[in-house]
């Protein structure tokens, strides 16, 4: 099963659904890859978060970014424009974890350079499933970028 990263995995969860980041928070939970999760209400705050900005100065870079595409002020797609477009970002995984499946939000969100697509289930244990599976894929399988 590949080897245990020494330092936890870190997430940033960018989406503006309260409902939907507890779902995410308990599924991520429910795993045993070591992690620290980060959560950031819209694509204007993550972007703070990841340049360290506002109340973010402290905020650590995360090994990957679960993203929501429709939020208010600053959606997904801004985002990835934003951070796949900056040069010292760039290289931190995206993936898209949003309810819409329509094509046109996916074909984008690749042009945009997302590493994934991932559609939100509506079943609740469909959901947990989906997160659980990212969060295993990411924090064991892949081996993500060493901190710059």
């Amino acid at each position: 099963m590949g080897q245990t990263s020494p330092s936890p995995v870190r997430i940033l969860v960018v989406d503006d659904d309260p409902g939907d980041v507890l779902m995410i928070e308990e599924a991520l939970a429910d795993s045993d890859v070591d992690k620290v999760i980060e959560v950031v209400a819209d694509g204007q705050e993550a972007m703070e978060f990841l340049r360290r900005e506002g109340r973010h100065t402290e905020a650590q870079r995360p090994d990957m970014i679960l993203l929501d595409l429709n939020m208010p002020r600053m959606d997904g797609r801004q985002v990835l424009g934003e951070v796949k477009g900056d040069e010292s970002l760039r290289t931190i995984p995206i993936v898209v974890l949003t309810t819409s499946n329509a094509d046109t939000d996916v074909v984008s969100s690749y042009t945009l350079q997302a590493n994934a697509y991932v559609t939100k289930p509506i079943d609740l244990d469909d959901f947990n499933d989906v997160v659980r599976r990212i969060d295993e894929f990411f924090g064991r399988v892949v081996v993500l970028p060493k901190h710059q």
